[in-house]
């Protein structure tokens, strides 16, 4: 089933993996208040200006989706984290980087504000 929203997404996840998934999305609400919602790609998706991050459970971890120039810029902060050219995998037995997401989601919304200031 392909969720209608954010909130029946981790609904219908599994019961031990939502509280984890109720963290990633909180840690990107309060430094993007105002990014929309939406599921996109079949997984939780925000956008503000264009967009931000997605995130998405896998069978192993949680993957956090960042455009690669982001993820590029903070090659350091994401030391000892598995990471592709455009996610950071936040594995289970381990607590959610509520900082590092948070880094993340503020570059790439300051990204998107000087994209979209380029526009005008």
């Amino acid at each position: 089933m392909t969720a209608k929203d954010i909130d029946e997404y981790i609904s219908s996840s599994p019961k031990d993996k939502q509280r984890k998934l109720r963290e990633v999305r909180a840690a990107i609400r309060e430094v993007a208040p105002a990014a929309k919602e939406s599921i996109y790609y079949q997984i939780p998706h925000f956008d503000y200006k264009g967009p931000l991050v997605w995130f998405g459970l896998q069978s192993h971890h949680i993957g956090l989706y960042v455009r690669p120039h982001i993820l590029a810029k903070h090659k350091e902060d994401l030391a000892g984290y598995k990471t592709t050219k455009s996610a950071v995998h936040l594995e289970f037995d381990e607590a959610i980087p509520v900082p590092l997401i948070q880094k993340l989601v503020k570059a790439a919304v300051k990204s998107n504000k000087a994209d979209a200031a380029k526009e005008i």
